[in-house]
């Protein structure tokens, strides 16, 4: 029996587009009516972003502050399933992905409906997927399963790489030297798989174990270094938001916090994994262990 689908996103480069196509093309092919919203900000974003306005963003991401969405209108009243895809700006939610949990039609949507969450992000995304965890339990929705994909190149080449592309639009190997930013082709192309397996669940309206056998289809890993590192840095973004969000003249601390997240990233992080590998994390693989359990899974 056909089902009722919604996707809803949204997306700048296209990247998170390509992902969801690969993704419910298996549940297209099995005659599912689906039914694709790809949202649009009211006064939208640039693309390719420049240095002030990209950093400008980071304090209504962090703080949840919502933004007025393009008018659309959705054919179903209620849906058998909702595929929600987001990114992640500065370890949250992006403005738009939390504008469209904050809408009042899709609040009504979501209540008491199974959701599949996806994401395409440079590497860091746990800290906006456990935000979008707790919105979606307060609007009465049940989170089913569980897709994050991201650029698996080293820490320090994917922030090249992912700013040369926010900054040029350009998606080709920055100096002929650094890898193609972003999620692979290939991976992208695996997302048929994730599909499938969704759709075998979709059919019996049953979703007990779907996220085991996402997990055992590689459709989401976490990495101890880069889970250590957002856990710390999502208070200290926190901090900087409130802080910058309380400026009537905001342009110089937001320059101030663009050269803290340079020597964050390039500096600091080193060190910090450095130290924690030495003193800390060869006492921890329990704690370690259950909290790659909890991120990778629905809850």
């Amino acid at each position: 029996m056909s089902k009722k689908i919604l996707v809803i996103y949204f997306s700048q480069s296209g990247q998170l587009g390509d992902i969801i196509q690969s993704l419910t093309a298996p549940l297209a092919a099995a005659g599912n009516s689906i039914e694709t919203l790809q949202v649009e900000p009211l006064n939208p974003y640039p693309f390719p972003w420049k240095g002030k306005s990209f950093f400008a963003v980071m304090p209504d991401s962090v703080l949840g502050v919502p933004t007025q969405l393009q008018p659309f209108e959705l054919k179903e009243a209620a849906y058998d399933l909702v595929v929600f895809g987001y990114q992640p700006w500065f370890l949250s939610p992006s403005i738009p992905a939390n504008s469209i949990l904050n809408h009042p039609v899709i609040k009504n949507i979501l209540k008491n409906t199974p959701v599949v969450t996806v994401t395409g992000a440079r590497n860091m995304w746990i800290s906006a997927l456990e935000r979008i965890r707790e919105k979606l339990k307060e609007l009465g929705a049940r989170q089913v399963g569980n897709i994050a994909l991201v650029d698996k190149h080293a820490n320090p080449v994917s922030v090249v790489t992912i700013l040369y592309w926010m900054f040029t639009g350009k998606r080709d190997r920055y100096l002929n030297i650094f890898p193609k930013p972003g999620v692979s082709d290939a991976d992208v192309a695996s997302c048929k798989v994730f599909g499938e397996t969704i759709q075998r669940h979709l059919a019996i309206e049953n979703y007990d174990g779907m996220q085991d056998e996402l997990l055992a289809q590689k459709a989401v890993e976490v990495k101890y270094s880069l889970m250590f590192i957002e856990s710390k840095a999502r208070r200290i973004f926190a901090i900087w938001a409130n802080f910058i969000a309380r400026r009537k003249k905001r342009t110089g601390w937001l320059v101030a916090f663009k050269y803290y997240l340079i020597i964050a990233l390039f500096i600091a992080a080193p060190i910090i994994l450095t130290v924690d590998a030495i003193f800390f994390k060869p006492f921890l693989a329990a704690r370690i262990k259950r909290q790659k359990q909890y991120y990778s899974g629905v809850n």
